[in-house]
C-alpha cells in the first residue's frame, strides 16, 4: 500500500493549531516508513506467538478478530476481505468474487478452516456487507480503517513494523514452509503467476541450511 500526504493539507493543519489531526498524519507517515525501510518495502511474517497474541490481546472485538482471521486463514487482500458481503461466506466456504479480487481474472473458493470457524462463529452481522463502514458514507469499512484497527492491535502486544498485508504475507509463508506445493499455494493466494507469489514468501535461515544439507553423494 503506498501513502500519499497531503503536505499542503498537513501543513494548513499545523498553522490552524489543528494539531492532533497534524500528529496523526505525521504518526501514520512514519510507521509507513518504518515498515518500508525495515522490511525492505515486504510487509512483515508474524511469528505464531505473535498471531496468538494478536487475536487474544490485541484485537479487541469479534468484528476486528473476524476481519483479520479472514486475512490470515484464506491468504486474502485487505481490500478483499473488506468487500465480502454475508452471502460470500456459505456452506463451509469463502466465495471471493471475481469482482474484488486484484485483477478481476477469477473467483476464489477458500474452506473455512476450524480456527477461522471460531472466530467468526463470534461474529455475527447483519445481511449485506460483512464489514459495514460509517452509516451513510461508506458500505464497507474503509483501509484506512482497518490499518488503523491492525496498527492499534499491534502497539498493545507490542509488535512493531506490521501491516494490514502481514496476514497475508504469513499465511503464504506458513503454507510453504508446511511443504504445501507452490501451485496450491497460488490457488489460494489469486497470484497470477508463481514468480509474483515467490516474492512474498520468506524464507528462514533454517531452511537454507536444511536445503544445503540435502546436497551430495
Amino acid at each position: 500500500m503506498v501513502l500519499v500526504i497531503n503536505y499542503t493539507l498537513l501543513t494548513f493543519c499545523v498553522i490552524t493549531q489543528a494539531m492532533p489531526f497534524a500528529e496523526r498524519l505525521q504518526e501514520l507517515a512514519a510507521s509507513y516508513a518504518k515498515i518500508k525501510v525495515g522490511g525492505m518495502g515486504q510487509a512483515k511474517v508474524l511469528s505464531k506467538d505473535e498471531l496468538k497474541r494478536l487475536f487474544t490481546e490485541g484485537l479487541l472485538t469479534p468484528r476486528d478478530r473476524a476481519l483479520f482471521g479472514i486475512c490470515l486463514f484464506s491468504a486474502c487482500r485487505i481490500s478483499e476481505a473488506l468487500a465480502l458481503l454475508t452471502t460470500d461466506i456459505n456452506r463451509g466456504v469463502i466465495i471471493f468474487p471475481k469482482e474484488i479480487t486484484k485483477g478481476k481474472h477469477k473467483s476464489r473458493v477458500i474452506d473455512i478452516a476450524p480456527g477461522l470457524a471460531a472466530i467468526l462463529e463470534e461474529y455475527q452481522p447483519k445481511p449485506g456487507a460483512i464489514f459495514p463502514g460509517m452509516r451513510g458514507v461508506t458500505q464497507h469499512l474503509t483501509r484506512f480503517m482497518a490499518d488503523k484497527i491492525l496498527r492499534d492491535a499491534c502497539k498493545r502486544i507490542g509488535v512493531e513494523g506490521a501491516s494490514t498485508h502481514s496476514l497475508r504475507r504469513t499465511a503464504l509463508t506458513q503454507m510453504s514452509s508446511a511443504g504445501i506445493p507452490l501451485r496450491a499455494i497460488q490457488e489460494i493466494s489469486g497470484h497470477s503467476d508463481l514468480g509474483t507469489l515467490q516474492c512474498y514468501l520468506e524464507v528462514t535461515p533454517e531452511e537454507t541450511r536444511k536445503a544445503v544439507s540435502v546436497i551430495g553423494f
